[in-house]
């Protein structure tokens, strides 16, 4: 009897770690380890000392392979102090620099990663972050510079123009795909480059958002210090109230769709859309809605990058955002904590970069692991393989031994 009780538990147990082995966090978090391999071969394969070393590697293997070591632990402890805790500093301020720094720079990233994730969740692919936050954080600045209005009202008048811009900026993306059929890849490429146009001719119009006395580059006007956002841990740090924008929409993304009638909506029509329809479902409607609920998160990384600022605005204020974010939706599986944890590593990789090239790295390495983090992702098979993980499991195992667990325990 002994045997056939004890039988259950370790075929629950087996069936529980192969489902947590197959699933989607495990393989995301095998890809970022992958990437950091192939960060580090490119690290040792551009190491000088390694290169000059390897001449000899038949004599003396050692010292290769110890240039090697060499280089893979500078390079990722420069990654550290640049990103998380600059051990080397003599004064305690500096040496938490770069964790605000990673801060800072994640704070836009999830907030745009939010919005392609939403997009994916509803079978959408919407890669025009960089036009929505180009858009969102032109209203922005002309709230902010044009606009004068009391402390506090000022900001949050700045703030909900860029969110409401953007919004109704991708929400043109949702009305033409129900309307016409138009694919929303080649739309939101196109309207990526209509924003920056708009944004450019702005920024050199003196009467419109040119910076007086600005020279011959497009820049605008700083924003009034009524409409700025206050710095999160005071002036010794760059960190502002972006960041917690940002983690709270984080929250607003998992009610969403996770707890809404909308968000079930998403995410029905992202399964099935003919099924959607036919349990009574307006399927262009809610690609519409989904649409503008997407732009209206990258609004968030609008108003960061928008109101966080203390000098001018250039066109290029939005850099590698909008396509970063769909790195980050994707490693982040569209879920808000993945979203959240996979922001907060580009933006450590942002930070970090700088730390790098100072010890004779090419701050593109980060950039080599970003890329290859993505090629995992996106090759489940791959990853599968390389680690001779179980193939993924349609059952709940690790669901429904959980609730087993809770309804003993209610009965003792």
């Amino acid at each position: 009897m002994n045997n056939a009780a004890e039988t259950p538990v370790v075929n629950r147990g087996n069936a529980v770690l192969k489902e947590i082995l197959s699933g989607g966090a495990t393989r995301a978090l095998l890809s970022v380890l992958l990437g950091f391999v192939v960060g580090a071969i490119f690290m040792v394969f551009s190491n000088e000392a390694f290169l000059t070393a390897a001449q000899y590697f038949t004599a003396r293997p050692t010292d290769s392979l110890a240039a090697a070591w060499t280089a893979i632990a500078d390079g990722y402890s420069a990654l550290f102090r640049g990103s998380i805790y600059n051990y080397a500093a003599d004064d305690i301020v500096v040496a938490f620099r770069p964790l605000t720094e990673t801060l800072r720079f994640a704070g836009p990233l999830i907030a745009s990663g939010l919005g392609i994730a939403l997009a994916f969740r509803v079978g959408l692919f919407n890669i025009g972050a960089s036009g929505q936050l180009l858009f969102g954080a032109l209203w922005a600045t002309w709230i902010s510079t044009r606009v004068s209005l009391p402390w506090g009202l000022h900001l949050i008048v700045a703030a909900l123009v860029a969110i409401l811009a953007s919004a109704a900026y991708a929400a043109v993306v949702g009305f033409l795909k129900a309307r016409t059929g138009a694919h929303e890849v080649i739309v939101t490429i196109m309207m990526n480059y209509i924003a920056a146009g708009i944004l450019t001719y702005f920024f050199r119009t003196p009467e419109l958002l040119r910076e007086v006395d600005g020279g011959g580059t497009p820049k605008s006007d700083a924003p009034a210090e009524t409409a700025q956002l206050p710095y999160l841990l005071g002036d010794q740090y760059t960190l502002h109230w972006g960041f917690i924008l940002a983690i709270v929409g984080v929250f607003a993304y998992w009610w969403i769709m996770e707890r809404s009638t909308m968000g079930y909506r998403f995410r029905m029509v992202g399964h099935n859309a003919d099924a959607a329809r036919t349990a009574g479902i307006n399927v262009e409607r809610t690609f519409m809605i989904a649409m503008a609920v997407s732009g209206a998160f990258v609004g968030l990384a609008a108003v960061n990058q928008a109101l966080g600022a203390r000098a001018g605005m250039t066109p290029d204020i939005d850099g590698t955002i909008g396509f970063d974010a769909i790195t980050v939706a994707l490693l982040g599986s569209s879920t808000a904590p993945g979203v959240l944890l996979a922001g907060l590593l580009f933006g450590a990789f942002k930070a970090g970069a700088p730390a790098m090239q100072v010890i004779g790295l090419s701050p593109e390495i980060t950039g080599v692991v970003q890329g290859f983090i993505v090629l995992f992702i996106a090759a489940p098979p791959l990853v599968r393989a390389i680690f001779r993980l179980p193939p993924p499991q349609k059952s709940t195992v690790v669901a429904d031994w959980w609730r087993s667990l809770v309804t003993k325990g209610g009965r003792k």
